[in-house]
């Protein structure tokens, strides 16, 4: 399930005054007002697990070759345009103040990296972006590694996964797909020199890398449940004789390969949520036998970074669970003696991640719920800050990929401040501004108030949420608000800034981040509390935080909205099950809402994977607390909010059944007349529309719904 952020965009029209939104005079349609939406037909398949018995009517909907569930996915789709007809001015007005939003020509800042500076651009009216190169200087010609555009041409979706250049620059492999899934990627070679694609061509694919030989590709497979699991050595001059390498047998881990910065090691991880196992080889000897760098132990996680004298070992534990960094020596590593605490373990700071250099190691930490770096000087042991004063912001290390280098990148963002990325020179300590994200149509960060709030949840734990407004808003419990979180593996959700999300801000919106349980966002313990067995904590932080939006008036019940996907999708099922009057609105994008019948099937992606993360439902404790919470099984007779779900034909991460009977029962059941909507995106997967054109439209849509449920037409 895959994290979910919004994007936003901007609105020149005076329609709202914020201290004035009149909304007690909106006039807002409710499903009396449209034709009667679709009925989706009721087959009762009945399941028995620990003797109980469930029931569901709408178990026919998973099969996408049926061609009864596609004429009712269409009909969905017919009937939500119809709902949202009235909203067309609405939807291209937002669309607009997007592209107004974004600069429609940009390009990346370039990186250096084995004698090229890499980057890519997007151009105005073009769907998918450009990479490039320049040999040696930024005044060099350049030269277009792969045009999107004209790779996707004839395709209805195109998701472009990736490329991995030649030691010797002479090559380019990439992967792509023309699903729009995550999960079902090509590999194929480009010469880039002659610009001629070589025979290979692996499908069913996931990560891959090159050894030092120039001629050589490890890469990894993904099986049936679209797990990968299977590594192969691929020749580019032998293209139909790969040699199988390894196989991860246990169905809860994924597995990967990657090479070291210092291009001297080729490893294979082997992941489940909480353990991890590394085996490498020289990757100047590609046909040597892996072997494993520290056996797999239930419940510990490490991760390697070579240094030409030693490793950097990040690890974690039951004892440990925020992290601590040892060094080993390239010699005897496997004995724990050898090894030395760099960065002991602070139950209050979690180490996120580090990049390693020739003479530095810069670390990134988070504390409190917000990050700063530390770099530390490998030859003279001294170490500095990268601190940043504002109340709510992220940053994103970005290393450097150069080892010989004495930079390091990082990106900072806020709710109201523009994306900008910054060098720091590790031997100075001086920071230079490279890039800061351009708003073409104007934006004044000073117009705008950006809070930290903390909400009590129900056993006293403080949550903290992120808010952003436009200054003059009055809480007076008038204003319409946004409440959008994620909270689950771990995953953080962070501040950023999003100029989509201005088009309701400068509506009058105020718009909010909730740092729930679930999410590491104040360290791992954070995210063990919200797991498992705990998982009701996520919800019912995430209502704590819409209820203190409530309780200080920065708005009211039937001005709030609510957005989460994939597994933030989960977190909107069940909160309206569990408090629905909070709730005006709510939208849920992917939304892993039929959590027993896929966490009890093995043959659907994921599913094994996720034992970890929800618990195992062969087991009966866990079959009874997911069944307690899992959406779809708790709809019941009562009045629930405006709901717009969305799916994607092709998802490989949350299958586009779980909405779609989501909203099936959901019409079934509700008591109330409010509009529950279904758009089913029929050619693209997880992240929806692939061009990023078709994805504003896709937000402009959402956007649209909400402001429509509010009373807000223009």
């Amino acid at each position: 399930m895959k994290k979910f952020l919004l994007t936003p965009f901007f609105i020149g029209l005076t329609l709202l005054s914020i201290t004035n939104c009149k909304m007690e005079k909106r006039e807002i349609t409710t499903q009396d007002d449209f034709p009667p939406a679709p009925v989706a037909q009721k087959i009762p398949v009945t399941f028995t697990e620990f003797s109980n018995t469930r029931v569901d009517n709408y178990y026919w909907m998973r099969d996408k070759e049926d061609p009864n569930v596609i004429e009712y996915l269409n009909l969905e789709n017919e009937y939500t345009q119809t709902v949202m007809a009235s909203t067309k001015d609405l939807q291209e007005s937002i669309y607009n103040e997007i592209l107004g939003r974004i600069k429609e020509d940009d390009q990346s800042y370039p990186t250096y990296m084995n004698g090229y500076y890499y980057y890519s651009k997007s151009e105005a009216g073009k769907q998918y972006r450009v990479f490039c190169r320049k040999k040696g200087s930024l005044d060099a010609p350049e030269e277009i590694i792969f045009d999107v555009n004209q790779m996707a041409e004839g395709h209805r979706a195109f998701r472009f996964a990736g490329y991995s250049i030649s030691p010797d620059n002479n090559l380019a492999a990439f992967s792509f797909n023309t699903t729009g899934s995550f999960a079902d990627n090509i590999i194929k070679v480009k010469n880039l020199n002659t610009g001629e694609y070589l025979q290979t061509n692996i499908p069913m694919a996931s990560s891959f890398t090159w050894a030092n030989d120039n001629k050589t590709i490890f890469y990894t497979i993904v099986d049936n449940a679209l797990r990968p699991y299977r590594v192969y050595r691929h020749n580019i001059e032998s293209p139909n004789k790969d040699t199988f390498i390894y196989e991860e047998k246990d169905a809860r881990f994924n597995t990967y390969v990657y090479k070291s910065k210092t291009n001297n090691y080729i490893f294979i991880g082997s992941n489940s949520t909480y353990t991890s196992e590394l085996q490498y080889i020289d990757a100047n000897m590609p046909l040597q036998q892996f072997k494993i760098f520290l056996p797999r132990v239930e419940g510990v996680e490490y991760s390697v970074n070579h240094h030409k004298d030693k490793f950097f070992i990040r690890y974690k534990d039951k004892d440990n669970l925020n992290g601590v960094i040892y060094t080993a020596p390239l010699d005897g590593f496997q004995d724990r003696a050898n090894w030395n605490t760099f960065l002991g373990h602070n139950p209050n700071v979690r180490i996120e991640g580090m990049d390693v250099s020739e003479k530095f190691l810069s670390v990134e930490l988070r504390e409190n719920g917000l990050n700063n770096i530390v770099v530390y000087n490998l030859i003279d042991n001294s170490s500095q800050s990268i601190n940043f004063p504002e109340p709510v912001y992220s940053i994103y290390l970005m290393g450097n990929p150069e080892y010989q280098s004495n930079t390091i990148r990082y990106n900072y963002t806020s709710l109201n401040r523009p994306s900008t990325l910054y060098e720091y020179n590790m031997e100075s300590q001086e920071t230079t501004k490279l890039k800061e994200q351009e708003v073409p149509s104007g934006f004044n960060p000073d117009d705008y108030t950006v809070e930290r709030l903390w909400a009590e949840s129900h056993d006293g734990t403080l949550v903290p949420m992120a808010i952003v407004y436009k200054k003059g808003l009055r809480k007076n419990g008038k204003n319409p608000a946004l409440l959008y979180s994620y909270g689950s593996y771990g995953y953080s959700s962070d501040v950023f800034f999003s100029p989509a999300l201005y088009s309701l801000i400068d509506r009058g919106f105020v718009y909010a981040i909730a740092q729930i349980r679930g999410g590491s966002d104040l360290g791992e313990q954070w995210y063990e509390d919200g797991k498992l067995l705990n998982k009701k904590n996520t919800f019912k932080d995430f209502i704590a935080c819409a209820q203190k939006l409530i309780d200080d008036r920065y708005t009211s019940s039937d001005r709030l909205a609510a957005m989460g996907g994939s597994a933030g999708g989960l977190l909107m099922g069940a909160v309206v099950n569990m408090r629905p009057e909070l709730f005006q609105t709510i939208v849920a994008q992917v939304p892993f809402v039929d959590v027993i019948n896929t966490m009890l099937d093995t043959s659907l992606p994921l599913t094994t994977q996720e034992y970890e993360e929800w618990g195992d439902p062969n087991i009966e404790e866990y079959y009874n607390y997911i069944l307690s919470y899992s959406p779809y099984d708790n709809i019941t007779k009562q009045d629930y909010p405006n709901i717009l779900a969305t799916s994607g034909l092709n998802d490989s991460q949350v299958g586009f059944h779980e909405p779609t009977k989501w909203v099936a029962k959901l019409r079934d059941y509700k008591t109330d007349n409010n509009i529950v909507l279904l758009y089913t995106n029929m050619d693209s997967g997880h992240g929806g529309a692939t061009g990023r054109y078709d994805r504003i439209k896709e937000t402009a849509f959402e956007f649209a719904f909400i402001l429509d449920r509010v009373g807000i037409k223009k």
